[in-house]
């Protein structure tokens, strides 16, 4: 189990590695590293998803290490609560930002249309506080749209010892 602390309480996560062996251990040397500390949800859109784990507080994008395989032809899919990995257009490029499905994203899954989102994750506890995320204002800053006003920072994240 991991724990995100934000500054709106915290998220508990199952990770999902059987499915998702590359992702999840990426994922976890970021937070061993704790590299998503001091962290925000810079991307929040309603009905759709929250996004973070790649800007400051500052809003000033973090260095990352090196992509890794897109996992997304692993069956699981983009459904409410879950965690997948962001990326660019490039299929192989995700490296440390994460969002978690407001709703069922089925068009983000693996097929004809797109690579896909590689799924890697579910919220256990702790999807009241992600539905109080969606919520908060956003505008426009620094050439990003969706980014909440008020900053929700993610104090930390770790490996949970109690599953």
């Amino acid at each position: 189990m991991i724990t995100i602390s934000t500054n709106r309480g915290d998220i508990r996560v199952k990770l999902f590695d059987d499915r998702a062996p590359i992702t999840c251990e990426n994922f976890r040397r970021y937070v061993t590293d704790e590299f998503f500390d001091g962290t925000v949800f810079h991307r929040v859109i309603p009905n759709f998803m929250i996004q973070g784990g790649g800007f400051g507080t500052d809003m000033r994008q973090k260095r990352t290490r090196e992509p890794i395989k897109n996992e997304a032809k692993n069956g699981e899919s983009n459904r409410r609560g879950t965690l997948a990995m962001a990326r660019t257009s490039a299929v192989d490029s995700a490296t440390a930002q994460f969002f978690i499905n407001l709703r069922d994203n089925a068009f983000l899954d693996h097929g004809p249309r797109d690579y896909g989102y590689a799924v890697f994750g579910e919220v256990t506890e702790g999807m009241d506080v992600v539905d109080a995320i969606a919520k908060v204002k956003t505008a426009s800053q620094g050439g990003h749209q969706d980014v909440p006003v008020e900053a929700v920072e993610i104090v930390s994240v770790r490996v949970d010892d109690q599953a």
